[in-house]
């Protein structure tokens, strides 16, 4: 009989179809229903070359999820954003035109932002097409769209009504390239290779000196102290005393305290303003008096005298070479020190005094700690990254910024007195362009403002995306189907910005959590193992290798190489690898399409077997779709269709198949087995690989989708594994002896069959022509 499948092999170019198909009817559109399984999808960040191939896994994993809920009978919400603020479009527009942020009149500059996002954007929703996510693509969103920064604008405005947010002049993170203040987590710590300098201070009237370590001396116009451990016996005498700074020849006093490490350096260590953040609480505690050796824009300051101007690291070796000509150092050591650099900029950070508006949350890491344990993470050992964070939190959330492209911090000031104003919720404000909404001031009576120039820290507007996708303050009936949401899928490099400022906010306007369950992936690295950036120039685009391998083969490839929650490798040899199963799925099914489908029969002892098998295979299968875990079912999909149904059970029924030498009966169980094995292995495999599964099901089993069907139970059938190594190894027996003896698999053989395998025997013989002894 002729296949019903025509095609001789799977042509990648078929999923353009099919993707046209689900379009057209309309297959992924959502209307809420009491109950919703609801996706809080991250919003991609276009900023250069959209994407890398991790990256593009990632996604095509979250949409396995999307799948998996809709197969498993829920009523899925999976909404598509694109994150549109904050600061890598800003340095992106600046490279890209050749010009400066500060120095390009405003309202050209967010034009030409817009523009860069805008191209960016379409190659970004091309991917996610071609991967074939089940979102509603009709209707994405953009943070940086006027209705998403109303939202964000709103609650900040609801929270300063609360008094959750103040302004306070403090010690923050500067990163002087990008020129703004960032938050505790947008730093990453690097080992970076330094010097340590061992400096003579001079104790005042005495010829002793102090040998005082550190890898900053450019710093010491902001020395205020020495500090030394109360159980340090070498300083015992000389706390209280006076010390000489060297080089600024200005006098400070030893103290002891015991932050002071003896073992250290020299065990005496100098306090300035700021070298790190222990400097900052030390400052606080001891009551200095802080001096700004470093400016906003990275250089430095008046203070430092005559380094005043020079970029630090220049300032550093300028005083290193003049503290040397004064004798004035003991020695210097090559060292690597672990440095806080500006997760964007990629430079280390100063610390700098700065007026800032703050989110409170030290008052909350109790309860978000409470939160986070009733959170369910997959994997569990991802959780840990955010009690790990939340046990390091030691100042409240920063969340102004001092850039252009984000959204603005709805603020008004008095002219006269400096009083800030809020305006109400529910509108688009734009402060540094906008006439105050207000007739006067609520203090002073003034009828002149002066609008906020500063925009949020790009987490205000991430962290609320929970609360967009469920219309919060909108639609109040759409809101209660779909918040809480059910799932956070996001990479485990985030837990400390986006999930955990998601959960802070939430909880602040909601009192509620704002998922019950967190999706954490790894990195995607390169095929070395290597993290990729553009900088190493080992990013691999995601588009080529889709359009060269297929969705479903990167899809699959994605599945069948990432153990959830740890980094994995790209290469686009192990993807085009992955390209031979779906190509044995695809002979498999299409030889299985020249028989017509039958609706029931009475199995014999091998199809009974494979079945068995088949509920195994059932078993694990949701098993893995259970814990969003898509290692596990594409492993077990393509060892049971390539190793014990292909390999095994095909050629053992091929013949009774054809109707040779048996029963109508025998022959449409072997058919009917035929048919339900391989409609069960695309009801499992379509989430992983979704074009090919429904191109099949489509041609062979109905007319609807096979993204309309739910996944498979198994039947309760009695296990009989125990058979299915015996009939492998005599399988390859008789396979091996033909080879030996020259003859063709079609000729027959004289072999003894197990007595273990009696039952099977009928099958055997046919399969490898076994002639009676």
């Amino acid at each position: 009989m002729e296949p019903k499948i025509k095609e001789t092999a799977w042509n990648p170019e078929l999923e353009n179809q099919i993707l046209k198909q689900w379009e057209e009817t309309r297959l992924y559109n959502f209307v809420p229903k009491d109950k919703n399984f609801v996706i809080d999808t991250p919003p991609p960040y276009p900023s250069g070359r959209p994407w890398h191939i991790g990256a593009a896994a990632h996604y095509s994993q979250i949409d396995m999820i999307a799948r998996t809920a809709r197969m498993s009978g829920n009523n899925v919400y999976f909404p598509i954003g694109i994150d549109r603020n904050g600061l890598p479009v800003e340095l992106y527009t600046e490279k890209k035109h050749g010009i400066r942020m500060q120095e390009t009149e405003r309202s050209k500059f967010l034009e030409l932002c817009r523009n860069s996002l805008d191209d960016l954007e379409a190659e970004m929703i091309q991917i996610m097409k071609s991967l074939g996510l089940s979102g509603n693509f009709d209707n994405y969103y953009r943070t940086d769209s006027e209705e998403y920064r109303i939202l964000t604008q709103s609650t900040f405005i609801e929270l300063w009504k609360k008094g959750i947010i103040y302004k306070a002049t403090r010690p923050n993170n500067y990163d002087w390239v990008s020129g703004t203040t960032i938050a505790d987590a947008e730093i990453v710590y690097q080992d970076i290779p330094t010097k340590l300098v061992y400096m003579k201070f001079k104790i005042k009237d005495s010829e002793r000196t102090v040998i005082i370590a550190s890898t900053r001396p450019e710093l010491l116009c902001a020395c205020q102290t020495v500090i030394v451990n109360p159980e340090d016996q070498r300083y015992a005498d000389v706390i209280g005393k006076k010390i000489i700074v060297p080089v600024i020849n200005r006098e400070v006093t030893i103290r002891a305290h015991h932050s002071a490490q003896m073992e250290f350096g020299s065990g005496a260590v100098m306090v300035c303003s700021y070298g790190d953040q222990n400097d900052v609480a030390l400052f606080r505690e001891m009551k200095l008096e802080e001096i700004v050796a470093v400016g906003m824009n990275g250089l430095m300051t008046d203070a430092a005298g005559k380094y005043a101007g020079l970029k630090v690291k220049a300032a550093r070796t300028q005083i290193i070479e003049d503290l040397k000509n004064a004798d004035l150092v003991e020695k210097i050591d090559e060292i690597t020190h672990r440095t806080p650099v500006s997760e964007r900029s990629k430079i280390p950070i100063e610390i700098i005094p700065m007026e800032e508006y703050y989110v409170k949350q030290l008052d909350a890491v109790d309860k978000i700690r409470d939160i986070g344990q009733k959170i369910r993470f997959f994997p569990e050992m991802h959780k840990q990254i955010l009690m790990n964070w939340l046990d390091s939190i030691s100042i409240d959330w920063p969340i102004s910024r001092r850039r252009y492209y984000g959204t603005e911090i709805p603020i008004w000031y008095c002219k006269r007195c400096s009083e800030p104003h809020v305006p109400e919720p529910g509108k688009y404000y734009r402060p540094w362009q906008e006439n105050a909404p207000f007739a006067k001031c609520a203090k002073c009576d003034s009828t002149e403002f002066v609008g906020e120039t500063r925009t949020f820290d790009t987490w205000m507007d991430s962290s609320v995306s929970p609360l967009f996708i469920s219309k919060f303050g909108k639609d109040e009936e759409f809101f209660k189907k779909t918040y809480p949401a059910t799932l956070r899928p996001q990479a485990k490099d985030i837990v400390r910005t986006w999930l955990y400022y998601t959960i802070l906010r939430c909880d602040q306007l909601t009192g509620k959590a704002p998922w019950s369950e967190a999706w954490i992936m790894g990195y995607g690295l390169d095929e070395k193992g290597m993290k990729m950036s553009k900088s190493k120039g080992n990013v691999v685009d995601p588009l080529p290798v889709i359009q060269k391998f297929g969705a479903d083969t990167f899809r699959f490839w994605s599945a069948s190489e990432i153990n959830h929650g740890y980094d994995f490798r790209c290469s686009e040899q192990k993807i085009e690898s992955t390209r031979k199963f779906l190509s044995k799925l695809w002979n498999v099914s299409r030889f299985i399409s020249s028989y017509p489908v039958v609706d029931n029969a009475k199995p014999t002892a091998t199809d009974q077997w494979i079945l068995s098998e088949l509920d195994n295979l059932i078993k694990e299968c949701k098993k893995g779709y259970l814990e969003y875990n898509f290692f596990v079912p594409a492993v077990a999909i393509r060892e049971f269709t390539w190793n014990t149904f292909a390999a095994n059970y095909i050629e053992m029924v091929k013949v009774r198949a054809y109707g040779d030498g048996v029963t109508e009966e025998e022959k449409n169980a072997a058919i009917y087995t035929l048919h339900k094995v391989l409609s069960t292995i695309l009801l499992l495999l379509a989430p992983i690989s979704p074009f090919i599964t429904d191109f099949m099901w489509q041609t062979l089993y109905s007319k609807e989708t096979i993204h309309m069907q739910t996944h498979p139970n198994p039947q309760g059938l009695e296990d009989m594994s125990k058979f299915t190594k015996d009939i492998a190894d005599f399988n390859s027996q008789v396979w091996n002896e033909k080879k030996s003896k020259g003859l063709s698999l079609k000729d027959s053989i004289s072999i003894a069959i197990p007595e273990s395998l009696a039952i099977f025997a009928k099958d055997l013989i046919q399969m490898h022509k076994i002639e009676s002894r």
